[in-house]
This record gives C-alpha cells, sequence and structure tokens, in this order.
C-alpha cells in the first residue's frame, strides 16, 4: 500500500488563507514538486487536475462547464491546458467573489505577457521548496523580515546552536524538495534529485521550447551552476558553456520560466556611487546545484569557492522564501561596488527605505573585520541602515558593533524557546 505523508505545513498557507478572503483568483507558481499542489488542495473544495489529460480533455472541451462546481476549485498545472484561463476570467467577471479560484502552474513564462487573461484578477504567490523553519515545524514564529524589521539586532540575539558546517552542508545538498527532504536514504535523496533534473531538462524544457538541444542546455544549466551565488559575466558563462551569447540569452529565459535560477538584482542608491548593476545569479534550490554537479559534501569541502557558493545559495533560499510571505514586504539585492572593493552578500530594503544586510561565511570563528562591508554600509546610510548580520557556522549570536550582530545561519529559523535570555 502507499505510503501517506503526514503534511508539513507551508510559511504560504497563511498567506493564502489571507488573500483568498480579498481576492477571487489565487495563482501559485512554483517549480515542478515543490509541494504546491498539495498545499494548494488543503485550501480547496474540488481539484481538476490537468496534468491528466482525462481532466484537461473536459476542461478544453468545454472551460465554462468544468468550473460550474463547488468552490473554491483548484486548478492544477494551468499551462497544460492555457485556455481555462479564459474561462477563469469569464466566471471572476460575471460572479465576482472572493476565494473561487486556487490556479497552479510549473512555469512562469506568459505571467506577465501582454493579454495575460488573469490581470487584475489573480493574485500571484510563489512557492519554491521547504525551507528549515518549515521542517521543523516553526511556521508559527513570525515571518523572518518583519520580525528583523522590528527589532534588527534583538531578532538573531542570543541563538545557540550544536550546528557546524558539515551539517549545513548536508541541508544544502539535500535541498528543500519534499520528496529529497523526505527521502529514506541519502541514496534514494540523489537517485530523486537526479531524475528530477533529467525531467526538467527534457521533457518541462521541451514544453516551453521544443527547438532547445537538451545537451547544450545541460551543459549550460552546469555551468550555472559552477557559478551559482556569482556575478559572473554573461560571456564567460555561454563560452564556458560552448554556446553562443544568442542560445545563452534563450535558454536564460528557459530555464528562470522552469523556476531552476533567478537573478536578484544590484541594489543602487544615489547615496552611494559606481554601484555594479549586475544582478547576481543563484540556483533556486541547492540541492539541485549538486545534483547536477554531482557533488557531496566531500567534493564540497575540497573546493572552498564551490563550498562559498553552495552555501550562499541555501541561505539565500531561507531568505527569498521568508522575504515573500510577510507584511513588511522587503525587496532582496545584492551590492558591490564597481571596484569590488566593497560586497555585501544579500540586503533586504522595505518600502519605508531602510535596509538590513547579509554576509555569509563558511566560518565558525568571526572577526569585526568579517563585517567592515556592513560597517562601511552603515556608515553610508546612516538611519536608513537599521541592522547587519554575519551569518557564520559557529555555534552563537554575538555583537559585532553598532547595528551589527554575528549570528549562527541556524538563527534564521531558531524558536524563542531556544535563545538565551
Amino acid at each position: 500500500m502507499p505510503v501517506t505523508r503526514e503534511y508539513v505545513a507551508r510559511i504560504a498557507d497563511r498567506l493564502i488563507d489571507d488573500l483568498m478572503t480579498d481576492f477571487p483568483a489565487v495563482l501559485i507558481v512554483g517549480p515542478r514538486a515543490c509541494g504546491k499542489t498539495t498545499t494548494a488542495r488543503r485550501h480547496a473544495q474540488t481539484v481538476i487536475q490537468l496534468d491528466r489529460e482525462a481532466e484537461a480533455a473536459v476542461v478544453r472541451a468545454d472551460p465554462e462547464g468544468a468550473l460550474d462546481v463547488t468552490r473554491p476549485v483548484l486548478l492544477d498545472e494551468w499551462q497544460v491546458a492555457p485556455e481555462v484561463l479564459g474561462a477563469v476570467k469569464r466566471s471572476v467577471d460575471t460572479r465576482p467573489g472572493p476565494g473561487a479560484f486556487l490556479i497552479t502552474g510549473s512555469v512562469r513564462s506568459d505571467l506577465h505577457a501582454e493579454g495575460w487573461p488573469l490581470t487584475g484578477r489573480a493574485i500571484r504567490v510563489e512557492m519554491h521548496g521547504l525551507i528549515q523553519r518549515e521542517i521543523e515545524g516553526a511556521i508559527d514564529l513570525d515571518p523572518l523580515f518583519d520580525r528583523l524589521h522590528a527589532d534588527p539586532t534583538g531578532a538573531l540575539r542570543n541563538t545557540t546552536t550544536d550546528m557546524a558546517l558539515n551539517d549545513y552542508l548536508d541541508l544544502a545538498i539535500r535541498g528543500g524538495y519534499p520528496d529529497s527532504v523526505l527521502a529514506s536514504t541519502a541514496t534514494a535523496r540523489r537517485r530523486w534529485l537526479r531524475a528530477y533534473v533529467d525531467q526538467v531538462v527534457s521533457r518541462d524544457a521541451e514544453l516551453i521550447d521544443s527547438g532547445r538541444d537538451p545537451l547544450k542546455l545541460r551543459r549550460y544549466l552546469y555551468v550555472l551552476c559552477l557559478n551559482t551565488a556569482g556575478v559572473t559575466a554573461a560571456k564567460t558563462l555561454y563560452e564556458t558553456a560552448g554556446i553562443n551569447s544568442r542560445t545563452a540569452q534563450a535558454y536564460d529565459r528557459l530555464i528562470g520560466n522552469l523556476l531552476l535560477a533567478e537573478e536578484v538584482p544590484a541594489w543602487w542608491t544615489n547615496r552611494l556611487k559606481r554601484l555594479t548593476k549586475a544582478p547576481k545569479r543563484y540556483i533556486s534550490d541547492p540541492g539541485i546545484a549538486a545534483a547536477v554537479l554531482q557533488i557531496d559534501r566531500q567534493g564540497l569541502r575540497r573546493s572552498a569557492d564551490l563550498l562559498g557558493r553552495v552555501l550562499d545559495t541555501f541561505v539565500a533560499s531561507q531568505l527569498r522564501a521568508e522575504a515573500r510571505v510577510g507584511e513588511s514586504d522587503p525587496t532582496l539585492y545584492h551590492l558591490r561596488t564597481a571596484d569590488q572593493h566593497h560586497e555585501i552578500d544579500l540586503l533586504a530594503e522595505y518600502p519605508d527605505g531602510t535596509v538590513f544586510a547579509f554576509e555569509i561565511k563558511s566560518s565558525a570563528a568571526v572577526t569585526a573585520r568579517d563585517a567592515r562591508h556592513l560597517a562601511w554600509l552603515r556608515d553610508e546610510l546612516g538611519d536608513r541602515f537599521i541592522g547587519g548580520a554575519v551569518l557564520h557556522t559557529g555555534p552563537r549570536s554575538f555583537a559585532l558593533g553598532d547595528r551589527l550582530i554575528a549570528a549562527p545561519i541556524a538563527a534564521l529559523w531558531s524558536r524563542p524557546a531556544e535563545r538565551q535570555t
């Protein structure tokens, strides 16, 4: 008999509940197998699985009739039968009211295209894999960035942990996809991740762009994984992959639409001059990067550069998810000066213009020197800078100066009960 897994509550659950009280349709977008369908089912009364051809055929034949069911109705994997979106638009227009539709999709393409039928009718929620706060059952904590905005250094203060570098690397290699997280053995996890990459690069990519070369696409994805968490020139990437600029641009769009990678924009302000405008590229899930590179913890420890990139990618995956669910609504950036004298891994800017910044270190021994770029930004921005943290692999939090703190990476998901008072 099949094994029924207990549902792992997501930080998006509360957000979806809130949005469904105000909007007629909620569009949940995320990579295949990230758990969005499982989550959406918990908020729906009727489920239509469009990736099942029998159900998709019914919708194609009579979209309006197919939607005449008990609401809320979940339309799973809209991109398989996109004509259903026109029926959703007409239904919302003729029978308005909140909480009517949940729509999930595994591609980002067309969401902002001219003629997108749900403009003004659906609110978008982006999901990725599980983050550690969800895995440890700490979703009752307020979103991290809300806590940081209210108490910038206090939110990370007094954290202690037994975790060390190897533990964080194991979490990164495992990734956040539920099937990977819940795999019974490391071997099963590796096999699942590699099979996932195979399917996305071959079958899923074919649905979006039938003209791509699977071997070249895989090679380009490999190069992106090698350079995850980097500000790498496009020419360097496509020349390393052995493709031309035009092909690389097409593959960037494809990989982005498949939600395998994303770009964090460069931060800019009038108060600072000569800031680079190049984005920082991330593979969305560090487990995918490890699977594509076919590397384990020991392999990472043999390459300081790759270890730092994968650890940065892991932390970014935690922060990205937290930034999208809170009331404070920050936007994530990176910062680098053109002369490369100053660089900050990730920076959250709130709508009120205040900033909280992060440096990510693989070391367990952090000093004030590791916070020098944060101190520079603090001094340049004055009151706009509300705090900065050096996230490290050591056991505890401690102050590094005015509005600066060193904190274990585990502080991002620690419960208050685990903190000393």
